[in-house]
């Protein structure tokens, strides 16, 4: 292992210091050689099994968490601990998480056949699980989410003693162990399945997809093409932010990648330090709503929902439109009560050359999104896409090599010819072609130095899945206690009761559940609870399924821009050397607007693609479509207008209350409710017209 493996991150984006609570790098010495090729390790290992899936899925599911234990743990060990003691400390519990994962592979028919009745060795190994994920979550992800996990663990062991309905028939011991250690509803349930299937994959594509220079791609796309606008660099950090969330899915992430090269200059423009950490935060949190790659929560929807991943990216899309346009909108109005206008034009590249330059890189993104859209499963569109980008960054130093033009373009033309037979001949043939690749790169100087970037992508896309394959572990935890106890029914019955009267107040309810988790505990963790307890709740109120989840789903995503956490906000305040909670505040009046996009498609859910109503049924669900997206449109900009004060001039106060209420009127759905928010709407603008005319009189 050369000291390029050894220090492969070391430039590696500060995301992964606020997101894992870890410091980047891989540690000194042979430890952060051990520590790199464990990584290395995960992530062949993960390939393999997406690829070939020969291992049953219980296995894989110990192995993955296994080697999540180790792997951070180890890091751990590297990077944060300072006493000999504490390393050593460390060392033990990632071994030990690694242990109990391969005693599942080793007697993996033998637990399988004592179901129910687990040996003294069954149950040391599922208590030294429970016990080392526990540990390796609480320094990845912080307190809350653990103690919000001990909680929940200890109301299964000792909810017998609760009080009324809360009361529980009792576990022994045994039973806990098997639920949580062993079981499909505890550690090892469907978050962790989606964690090891879906999620690692796409995780990796993304981290490819970087080290690429699709970043760049992005970054000089948005600057060209919004850059002039009025409030051109925060427009830029928008725009910025919602490509690089197609590939990323990470919010945080997002937040430091993008946030390096956009708040700076958000900040020299003039705009005021928090106003620009709370555009980039805003701006990348809805980025695990922007299809096609989404967050990790969209993986475990579509498993939960049991409907294909294709269905969520339908139902996300306008959401996702909307959430950005809220963002760009308020952005302008801002920017002109500022006075900022556009960058010069002179200063900005061509967004169309760039594209020019670097299309290669669009194609992985184009085949994966026809291929989620074509029916294939997301592990099949994932692997195949992370296949396509390990292609282009193995041929690019090949071709550069070849001289004629023409020469060049046979070349790619062979490499896209082979790589398109996986269609007719399965994953062997990608494999195959990037097999062939590796062999002719090894040979010269200039391939093995792409040989060495591939390995420090694998590794870097172990690193960068640990945060969230440790919170899907952790908050197995919670719903194997739903399950087993059945809370969860208690809790829905109350919501069912309220809404019954009042369906508004129940989605309020929701929401502020929502927010309230979501100030101590990751987006995933956070809407597997929320929609395990809420999301039949609405169903039974009348709330179509996959509104009810992505209702809490939106919700979990703006948890991170709410105070006192907002773990977004404090990810973007040392950029903007701006406090964390300044930054929180304006991105919550920035996505003030925001607020209203779920609770509209509660009320009309074509809104995200789903059943027609009324207008559906006397004009066509096309006509209904578009009208609800207009109707939402004119909302958004009417309360963006109320909390900025400006449009091309100031608001009157007047003005703002009456655009606020027209924009509350145009939510409801009740049978006057648009009528009258339309009438608001034409009487704000008159108003507006009326003053600033006689103020330009007054003026001449």
């Amino acid at each position: 292992m050369t000291d390029t493996a050894s220090h492969a991150s070391a430039g590696a984006s500060a995301h992964e210091e606020v997101h894992e609570g870890l410091p980047p790098g891989w540690g000194e010495g042979l430890n952060g050689r051990i520590a790199y090729g464990v990584a290395l390790v995960f992530s062949l290992f993960q390939l393999f099994v997406a690829a070939y899936g020969t291992l049953p899925s219980q296995i894989i599911r110990a192995l993955h968490v296994g080697f999540l234990i180790l792997l951070g743990a180890i890091l751990v060990a590297n990077l944060v601990s300072r006493s000999r003691a504490g390393k050593l400390g460390w060392w033990l519990t990632g071994l030990a998480g690694m242990g109990t994962g391969i005693y599942n592979w080793v007697f993996y028919e033998d637990i399988i056949q004592r179901t129910g009745y687990l040996t003294t060795a069954d149950l040391v190994a599922g208590t030294v699980l429970i016990a080392v994920v526990f540990i390796a979550a609480r320094k990845l992800m912080g307190w809350p989410l653990a103690i919000i996990a001990a909680m929940f663990l200890a109301y299964a062991a000792f909810g017998e003693y609760a009080p009324g309905v809360f009361q529980t028939r009792g576990y022994d011991y045994a039973q806990l162990v098997e639920n949580f250690a062993f079981g499909t509803e505890g550690i090892y349930g469907t978050p962790i399945y989606v964690s090891s299937s879906y999620i690692f994959i796409f995780v990796v594509f993304a981290a490819f997809l970087e080290r690429a220079g699709m970043l760049n791609l992005f970054n000089d796309f948005a600057l060209g093409l919004v850059g002039g606008k009025r409030g051109g660099p925060a427009q830029v950090a928008v725009l910025s932010s919602a490509l690089l969330g197609t590939i990323s899915g990470s919010g945080v992430a997002n937040v430091v990648a993008s946030g390096q090269f956009t708040i700076p200059m958000m900040k020299k423009f003039g705009f005021k330090p928090a106003f620009a950490g709370g555009v980039e935060a805003t701006a990348s949190m809805g980025g695990q709503i922007m299809p096609p790659v989404m967050g990790a929560v969209a993986f475990i929807m579509a498993e939960t929902l049991n409907v294909p991943y294709a269905d969520i990216v339908k139902a996300a899309i306008i959401p996702a439109c909307l959430y950005f346009g809220v963002v760009f909108w308020m952005v302008w109005l801002e920017a002109g009560r500022l006075g900022l206008k556009g960058l010069p034009k002179a200063e900005l590249p061509n967004p169309w050359k760039a594209v020019r330059d670097q299309w290669p890189l669009v194609l992985p993104l184009a085949a994966l999104v026809f291929l989620l859209f074509s029916g294939y499963t997301p592990i099949f569109a994932g692997t195949m896409g992370l296949g396509l980008v390990v292609v282009l960054i193995l041929g690019g130093p090949l071709a550069a090599r070849i001289g004629p033009t023409a020469f060049r373009v046979v070349f790619w033309l062979a490499l896209g010819l082979g790589c398109a037979a996986f269609l007719e001949y399965g994953v062997k043939a990608l494999f195959i072609v990037i097999g062939v690749l590796v062999l002719a790169c090894a040979v010269f100087k200039g391939g093995r130095e792409t040989l060495v970037i591939v390995r420090d992508a694998l590794a870097q896309g172990a690193r960068n899945a640990l945060p969230v394959g440790m919170a899907c572990a952790i908050v197995g935890i919670v719903i194997g206690t739903l399950t087993l106890t059945g809370i969860a029914s208690t809790f829905i019955g109350a919501i069912i009761d309220i809404g019954q009267n009042n369906l508004f107040l129940s989605l309020v309810l929701t929401m502020l559940t929502c927010l309230v988790l979501g100030m101590g505990i990751p987006t995933i963790p956070n809407y597997i609870i929320t929609s395990s307890l809420a999301g039949p709740a609405l169903l039974e109120l009348g709330v179509p399924l996959m509104v009810s989840h992505m209702f809490v789903f939106y919700f979990g995503i703006m948890a991170d821009l709410t105070p006192p956490v907002a773990l977004a906000c404090f990810a973007a305040g040392p950029i903007a050397k701006a406090p964390g909670l300044k930054i929180s505040i304006q991105a919550i009046r920035m996505a003030a607007a925001g607020f209203i996009v779920p609770f509209m498609a509660v009320y009309t859910p074509s809104l995200m693609l789903q059943d027609g109503g009324a207008i559906a049924a006397s004009f066509g669900y096309p006509v209904e479509v578009v009208y609800v997206v207009v109707k939402t449109m004119l909302a958004i900009a009417l309360w963006g207008v109320a909390v900025v004060g400006y449009f091309n001039a100031p608001v009157s106060w007047i003005e703002r209350a009456l655009a606020f209420a027209a924009g509350v009127s145009l939510i409801m759905a009740m049978p006057v409710s648009d009528e009258l928010g339309f009438a608001l709407a034409v009487l704000v603008a008159v108003l507006y017209w009326l003053r600033n005319r006689g103020l330009a009189r007054a003026a001449a």
